[in-house]
Parts: structure tokens; C-alpha cells; sequence
């Protein structure tokens, strides 16, 4: 082996060890293969699309092996990145901006929204029994949970931030956003106000509206949803063709999804989730339609707002927003679909 590749090897070695601050090396500019190439396989944390793909029949369409885990969210899929462990995964705005704060470099490779986000947020304000609160406003003084590196505690900042406030403004308590640990925590007046999201909502209010508990709308985007992947597995030649396969899919399966809601009630959120229909039938609603932009300008604007934001407030260093964004697939999910998307 040349000097030059060792030195190669040993640079890409320490950025998968994750060495270098805020650094992400890329081989962006490399153009992607038009084919996969054979024995080409990916591992992908994405059980929605996964789900959506099996029922909707579009899995039959992948020309290379995928090895699927049971796995969504930043923490999860971060730590599974560093272990070598996962390829691509599913998550919000926010993990691709921790990562790079915590020496994992990352790039998001796919992006979608919600057509109508101020009337179809992902989160509402839950507000506990007996707590005055009827705008942000309101916020300051008041004990929230928020949850640090996640898209909940983000929010949590976005609101404070809104209403003129900052986090000394408030009490934030940490916990984590997982499971109902939420709705526990307002209704056993742990905190007074907490970020709720998908049938938590519903069921925050249908529990606890007799005791006094209310919801505040917060009239902000917290829509993004993005697909994001490790540098070294972009640096592959074969993965980022896969990878780029992959992401046509994606967007047709999440337009599926917004044409089928029946079946989709049915297969997922009733056969696999386990969920009621009228739960269902509320998320399908609380949704609305899923839309795949076909340039990146706004995401990024809307991106480096965000990592401006935290960067202030939790004391990180902010970072140009084109280091966690991978170029070359801006326009690969929207081409997917019809022009009348």
C-alpha cells in the first residue's frame, strides 16, 4: 500500500472514530452510481417505510439486500451509527445537529414536511390540571419538560423563544420524552407544561381534561422529518447508490401512505401498532398531507435558525448548516413522484 492510502485510510479511520470536531470529510462530490452494484447491502432503521413498503407492495422494487432494524429516533440511531451497526435511519430535525456537536459526522440525505404545518403540528402543549396557561407567554415562571438533543426539547426553546423568553425565563426539567412519561409528569403536576405528540395528545385530554388539563397550540413549524446517514457509508460508492434507491422509495411510500389512509389505518396503526381506531382515525387527521420539496433552500434556512438557536442556548458552537446535508440527493425524492406533487 502507497503512503497516500495509508494516510487516506488512516484519515477516514478517524473520522468513523469520530476524532475530528465538527468535521465531516465528504466524498459529496462524487457522483452517485446510476446502478446499484450486485452484493450491495444496507442496513436501515426505518420501521414506518418499512411497514409501508411491505403493505403497499414497493419493497418488491429494491434491487439490493436490505437488513432492516427495529430502530427510529436520534439517540437510538446514533449509537447504533458509532457501532457500525446501522446505515441510514429515520428521524427529526435534531439528531443530525447533535451528532456533529458530538464528533459523529452525519449528512441528511432525504426530507419531507407537512403541507399545512401550523394546522397539522407534531406537537401541541400539554398543560397541566389546575395551570394557567393560555399562550407562550405564559411560559415564563413555569416548570417544562424538555428533553435536550431531542426534537421536544427544541420546541420547547423554539416556544421560549417565540414569546420573547429564554430558558432562564423558565424551570426546565429534564426528562426524556419516551413512552407516556410526559402526560404522567403534567398529570401528577411534576411539571406544568410538556411537549405531547401523536395519540398522547388525545388521550392527555380524554384522561385528565375532566381534572383541568388543556392544550396550547404553539403556531410554529416542527414538522421535519428527515432520512440521515453516516458519513463512511456515504463515502461507499455501492451504499450511496443504495442509499439513493432507497430514498426514491421512501417518497413514494410516504405518498402511499397519504393516498391510503384506510389501509393504513388497518395494517398499521390497528394490525402493527396495536392502537384503536378511533387513535387511528386521529392521527391520520392530527397528520394531514406529507409533501417532499424538491429544493433544499428553505430547509437549510430553516436548519441553520435552529442550530443558531441551540448553539446559544445550551452553549454548543454553531456550524455551517451545508456540513449535515448531502447535496447530491436534494433532488432524488421529489423526482420520484408525479410533477402534481
Amino acid at each position: 500500500m502507497t503512503l497516500a492510502k495509508t494516510l487516506g485510510t488512516a484519515v477516514l479511520s478517524l473520522i468513523s472514530l469520530g476524532m475530528f470536531s465538527n468535521v465531516a470529510v465528504a466524498e459529496t462530490g462524487a457522483p452517485l452510481l446510476d446502478k446499484v452494484p450486485s452484493g450491495t447491502v444496507l442496513t436501515i432503521g426505518d420501521p414506518v417505510t418499512q411497514k409501508a413498503l411491505e403493505v403497499s407492495g414497493l419493497i418488491k422494487e429494491l434491487t439490493f439486500e436490505v437488513k432492516w432494524a427495529n430502530l427510529s429516533g436520534g439517540p437510538q440511531t446514533s449509537e447504533a451509527f458509532r457501532a457500525h451497526a446501522l446505515d441510514v435511519g429515520s428521524v427529526a430535525e435534531i439528531p443530525s445537529i447533535f451528532a456533529t456537536w458530538n464528533n459523529l459526522p452525519v449528512r441528511n440525505i432525504a426530507y419531507r414536511e407537512r403541507k399545512d404545518p401550523i394546522a397539522n403540528p407534531i406537537y401541541r402543549f400539554g398543560i397541566a390540571p389546575g395551570v394557567d396557561v393560555k399562550s407562550l407567554t405564559d411560559f415564563r415562571g413555569k416548570r417544562i419538560a424538555f428533553s435536550p438533543g431531542q426534537a421536544q426539547g427544541t420546541l420547547v426553546l423554539r416556544a421560549l423563544h417565540a414569546a420573547g423568553l429564554t430558558k432562564k425565563d423558565a424551570t426546565l426539567v429534564e426528562l426524556p420524552s419516551t413512552g407516556d412519561v410526559y402526560p404522567k409528569a403534567l398529570a401528577s403536576k411534576q411539571v406544568d407544561i410538556a411537549p405531547l405528540g401523536g395519540v398522547n395528545i388525545r388521550r392527555y385530554i380524554s384522561q385528565y381534561g375532566s381534572d383541568g388539563a388543556s392544550l396550547v397550540e404553539h403556531g410554529l413549524r416542527d414538522d421535519p422529518a428527515h432520512l440521515y446517514a453516516p458519513q463512511w457509508v456515504l463515502d461507499d460508492p455501492a451504499k450511496a447508490a443504495a442509499l439513493a434507491e432507497y430514498v426514491r422509495l421512501w417518497a413514494r411510500a410516504t405518498e402511499w401512505v397519504d393516498q391510503n389512509p384506510e389501509i393504513w389505518i388497518k395494517e398499521y396503526y390497528i394490525g402493527q401498532q396495536g392502537l384503536s381506531r378511533e387513535d387511528a382515525e386521529f392521527l391520520i387527521k392530527f397528520a394531514g398531507t406529507q409533501v417532499i420539496p424538491d429544493s433544499w433552500a428553505d430547509v437549510k434556512k430553516r436548519h441553520q435558525e435552529t442550530i443558531n438557536l441551540l448553539a446559544s442556548e445550551l452553549g454548543y458552537k454553531p456550524f455551517d448548516v451545508e456540513q449535515i446535508f448531502d447535496n447530491r440527493f436534494e433532488k432524488i425524492a421529489a423526482a420520484a413522484l408525479p410533477r402534481s406533487q
